[in-house]
């Protein structure tokens, strides 16, 4: 069974950059789709990117141009490198991944943008 754990969030200022990780624990072996998800105070859950196992990416509107999700296959690890940060950013960001038509999440890591 698949188990995430997002790293890397905490306060920055508007303009700022923040990378955030999401290490996997158990075989990657099927994993179809790896993304990012965040939740905003009193708003839904909503996608932020996607990444396929053939590498196609898919970009929300608001983060496109400045936001970038990768991967490292060898450190079981993906990524959301995050620039010219605005307070609209303000959320919970979650690392998803579907592996064989299962979905997992993890717990979330917080990313304010502040002054």
């Amino acid at each position: 069974q698949v188990q995430l754990v997002e790293s890397g969030g905490g306060l920055v200022q508007p303009g700022g950059s923040l990378r955030l990780s999401c290490a996997v624990s158990g075989s990657i072996l099927g994993i179809n789709v790896m993304g990012w998800y965040r939740q905003a105070p009193g708003k839904q859950r909503e996608m932020v990117t996607l990444v396929t196992s053939s590498d196609d990416t898919t970009y929300a509107g608001s983060v496109k141009g400045r936001f970038t999700i990768s991967r490292d296959n060898a450190k079981k690890t993906m990524y959301l490198q995050m620039n010219s940060l605005k307070p609209g950013d303000t959320a919970v960001y979650y690392c998803n991944v579907l592996q064989r038509g299962i979905e997992y999440w993890g717990k979330g890591t917080l990313v304010t943008v502040s002054s």
